[in-house]
């Protein structure tokens, strides 16, 4: 493990707000799953595929893709159960692995650079470990990796519905029963540490995705199954047998980046270090100040570090130019 280098950031694209990608509808082994697109605006540019974490969608990835544009041709899907695709069968990291993996073999654009933040984050580990040859580069960001203490994570007071038989309707009434202005605003605050950063247009559309929420059926049973067999893995990680994410992770070969948010309220903040131990070939950026979405929160310093990766794992003299 090392320390992550940060690209210079007059490097970058002056500041802007972009609207969300334009996404498409994909049928995948039966079931629709939707993609959102960003473009690439450089030539040469390599392909990525962001997968995002629980309840949330591949609009979270708005500003990171924007920002790696001219490097990376981007693509980040809806999890099945989230966003705008279907609902899946199993809510479980192996299947969620297996419907990313279908994704990358039927987008024929060979192997990507792979972001995942919290679930994501687990679930793009299992990839990595699993199909090592469809992985470029990793990047991890407050990945939601095994802990097991869970008052160390506002999603530890879920943990009653695991045991309750039909946990989802309960959950289903408790959504019922806010607006969808009271929902967005908590999902926000618990997501991000300083929400001064988050403009307007972005608080807009939390709050159109909350509404998208209110109104798919599946949404409810999706979030608790989801919980459920991200707890589950937790448990496993801990015993003897296969199926334990950091024993995968520590097989990882691909160049890796972890950042972690020092104020992240969802995923215990020592996971992200340790992440970055286990993966061999890591570098590790710590950001103070921040929450659990760090490509929301501060999606400048988040880009430097993913184009301080590349330079270091890609063609030297290309990057040589670019920072002449």
């Amino acid at each position: 493990m090392k320390r992550a280098t940060l690209w210079p950031d007059d490097a970058l694209p002056e500041h802007s707000c972009p609207p969300p990608w334009p996404g498409r509808e994909v049928r995948l082994d039966g079931t629709v799953t939707y993609v959102r697109e960003t473009p690439a605006s450089g030539p040469g540019a390599e392909p990525a595929l962001y997968v995002h974490g629980l309840g949330g969608s591949s609009q979270n990835w708005t500003d990171l893709a924007w920002l790696l544009a001219d490097q990376l041709d981007g693509q980040a899907i809806d999890l099945p159960g989230f966003g705008r695709s279907e609902p899946g069968r199993r809510y479980t990291i192996p299947a969620f692995a297996e419907r990313v993996i279908r994704w990358i073999e039927h987008s024929g654009r060979g192997s990507v650079h792979l972001f995942g933040n919290s679930l994501g984050g687990a679930i793009s580990v299992q990839v990595a470990g699993l199909r090592p040859d469809l992985v470029r580069t990793l990047t991890l960001i407050s990945p939601a990796l095994p802990f097991l203490d869970f008052r160390r994570s506002l999603q530890g007071r879920m943990l009653p519905l695991l045991a309750i038989p039909r946990g989802e309707r309960i959950a289903a009434w408790r959504l019922a029963q806010l607006a969808p202005e009271v929902m967005a605003q908590q999902v926000m605050e618990a997501c991000v540490a300083d929400m001064s950063r988050i403009s307007e247009q972005r608080r807009q559309e939390a709050l159109e995705e909350i509404r998208v929420r209110y109104e798919a059926a599946h949404y409810a049973a999706a979030y608790v199954r989801t919980f459920r067999g991200l707890v589950t893995s937790f448990l496993r990680s801990y015993l003897p047998g296969s199926g334990s994410l950091w024993r995968l992770a520590g097989t990882v070969r691909a160049p890796t980046l972890v950042v972690g948010g020092r104020h992240d309220r969802l995923v215990d903040v020592r996971v992200a270090p340790q992440t970055a131990q286990v993966i061999p070939d890591s570098r590790l950026l710590l950001l103070d100040g921040v929450g659990h979405v760090a490509q929301l929160e501060v999606p400048r310093l988040v880009a430097r570090a993913v184009l301080g990766l590349l330079a270091e794992t890609g063609d030297s003299a290309r990057w040589s130019d670019m920072a002449g």
